[in-house]
């Protein structure tokens, strides 16, 4: 199978049909609603197809996860290739609103919804909280260089912070609706920047608060 989970003919294997499938069934159901009837529907092939590749329901959700993870690896991947590195912290603070854009609108909205609902199921399932735990990418790394390059002090741990931050404004506009403000961006950066005196990089300024436009819900 190729890299990137498909034939290496430019096709997705079944399995992969199969987890992304599935990945929609949870956005849009839940994880009640997660069987592998209603993945057969959803993938558009014979009744029985993910039971004969997944047999139970817990080789389902771990395909799932792994299927999220890899998207979520490829698309961090994919940001710090574009931008190897940065040279101001509006230039961070805009790739993060680029980032929280994509998780909540279209199929990344749909792919957030999957990946707390899996979140949440990890908590009681050691095999799902192993898959999920985040790895190394290039949009990290991109981050974490410019973190340390500000001089603050343990700027893994900053990084860390800062992710887990913006994790979290997503998750709160998944739950209560609107849209990631630019100010809200803005004042994480100059937190993760901030020097132990207490001094921070000026703030980029791209707009009044609340100048960005919400995802459709």
């Amino acid at each position: 199978m190729a890299a990137d989970g498909g034939t290496g003919a430019g096709r997705p294997d079944r399995r992969t049909i199969l987890a992304d499938a599935a990945i929609g069934v949870l956005a849009d159901a839940g994880m009640r609603g997660l069987t592998h009837r209603a993945v057969d529907a959803a993938a558009g092939l014979p009744l029985g197809t993910t039971s004969a590749y997944l047999r139970t329901r817990q080789a389902l959700l771990t395909a799932l996860v792994r299927r999220l993870v890899e998207l979520d690896q490829g698309e961090l991947q994919g940001m710090g290739e574009e931008v190897p590195a940065l040279r101001s912290a509006e230039e961070l603070a805009h790739g993060i609103a680029a980032l929280t854009d994509r998780r909540l609108t279209g199929e990344g909205r749909r792919r957030s919804l999957a990946r707390y609902a899996c979140a949440v199921e990890s908590v009681r399932d050691p095999e799902l909280r192993e898959i999920l735990v985040p790895r190394e990418n290039a949009g990290r790394a991109v981050v974490r260089a410019f973190v340390a390059a500000q001089g603050v002090p343990d700027p893994e741990g900053r990084t860390l912070t800062l992710l887990a931050c913006i994790d979290g404004l997503v998750f709160d506009r998944l739950v209560c609706g609107g849209g990631v403000r630019q100010d809200e961006i803005e004042g994480l950066v100059a937190a993760a920047l901030r020097s132990p005196g207490g001094a921070a990089p000026e703030a980029p300024s791209a707009g009044p608060p609340g100048s960005r436009t919400p995802p459709p819900e």
